[in-house]
């Protein structure tokens, strides 16, 4: 999508801006001006007034979305518990077998875009386990209503407008249909995004990413590519760090790394140069990676580290890999979103933070955890949000 595809998502929290939505069950006597003004968005937009009112006429709000929770799992499961249901071996032997029903659509959209089959199987799979679950919704009736419930948020009538670009384009009514936030098809697109990467290899119109597997596998490829995906830079490599080492910092070049002594656990040399951040899910104690180019481009499909995390490893399943080698702890106590904000707070209050107080913890949050760490001499200095680290935190900040 023309930006990050769950940043959609994330604005729909705030549901309660349209309470008379949910009171009236449905009935808005302005809905249909809200209609109107869409129909002529589009028409701004080059959709004739005609294709857009017949494809916006009879849309009533949908009530189903309001106060609907909107926490993803990628963001608030453990990550282990998260990867061993998306990664697992079961998903990982039914991506093998499509890879071998599908080789030839997966080896032309490798070609095309540079990005591994298995990635792009991974991708499928965590969209929609490989086509299983597209979702049924009206995409239409849910944009609609969602650019009604938050007007603020123009990136909703943008996608109205995207969907009413693609009817003019030829794609009939019927076919958008999706997840109640608009995504469609086997990719889960946006309209946005199909405008913009949808491709048949055959050169046809108006790709079918909702039931041709050749359509679908080479618009993943074409997302990827499109949002700076590098041929031959893997995503996340799983590594052994060297016993007793001091974690100075999360992120240096990929040779740093190389000599202070990090080895690949499937045995290849790490890549040998390109930045790399140290990425302990578990601290230092768990399981440990180094992420690459590539993961932050799985990252514009999905803003979760989990889900990138995920598809890189369900990829080196469906390859042959036997994913995560080194043993998970067991029970990891995890904070919970109060207590994520709450330390997300105080590191801002002590000036090592500079992101949103949201709970959602990526690498800004975990190199400020890292940068409080060394401040305390904290060892190791591993970025993991433990209770210590936040009791720390909030006494140091007097928060």
């Amino acid at each position: 999508m023309a930006w990050n595809r769950r940043q959609l998502l994330s604005a729909t929290l705030a549901f309660a801006a349209a309470p008379a939505l949910a009171q009236n069950g449905g009935a808005q006597p302005d809905f249909e001006a809200h209609l109107a003004r869409l129909a002529a968005k589009a028409q701004s937009a080059g959709v004739p007034r005609e294709v857009a009112e017949a494809a916006l006429r009879g849309i009533a709000p949908d009530a189903s979305l309001m106060g609907r929770s909107t926490r993803q799992p990628e963001f608030s499961r453990p990550l282990q518990d998260y990867v061993a249901e998306a990664a697992s071996a079961g998903r990982a032997r039914r991506g093998r077998e499509l890879a071998s029903r599908w080789s030839a659509p997966l080896a032309a959209a490798e070609a095309a875009s540079g990005a591994p089959g298995s990635v792009i199987l991974a991708l499928w799979a965590l969209e929609t386990d490989f086509g299983r679950e597209m979702g049924s919704r009206d995409v239409l009736r849910s944009l609609c209503t969602l650019a009604y419930a938050r007007p603020e948020n123009g990136a909703f009538a943008d996608e109205v407008v995207a969907a009413l670009i693609m009817v003019r384009n030829g794609v009939p009514r019927e076919k958008l249909r999706g997840s109640w936030a608009g995504a469609m098809g086997n990719p889960q697109f946006l309209p946005s995004a199909y405008l913009k990467y949808a491709t048949s290899p055959e050169g046809r119109p108006n790709p079918d990413i909702w039931s041709s597997v050749p359509d679908s596998v080479a618009s993943i490829g074409a997302f990827l590519k499109g949002s700076g995906w590098r041929a031959g830079v893997p995503a996340a490599v799983e590594v052994r760090m060297p016993a007793g080492y001091d974690i100075a910092a999360l992120r240096q070049d990929s040779r740093a790394w190389t000599v202070a002594g990090f080895q690949a656990l499937d045995g290849t040399e790490l890549p040998a140069s390109g930045e790399a951040m140290l990425f302990l899910p578990s601290g230092a104690r768990g399981p440990a990676f180094l992420l690459y180019a590539n993961f932050w481009v799985l990252k514009v499909y999905n803003f979760s580290d989990s889900y990138a995390m995920a598809a890189s490893i369900l990829a080196d399943r469906i390859a042959g890999g036997p994913g995560v080698r080194q043993p998970w702890p067991k029970n990891e106590m995890l904070l919970g979103q109060a207590d994520r904000e709450r330390l997300q707070r105080a590191l801002l209050a002590l000036g090592h933070y500079r992101g949103a107080v949201d709970g959602r913890f990526g690498p800004v949050t975990r190199e400020a955890i890292h940068a409080f760490q060394r401040q305390i001499g904290y060892r190791p200095s591993d970025g993991y949000p433990s209770a210590e680290i936040l009791a720390r935190a909030a006494a140091a900040s007097g928060t």
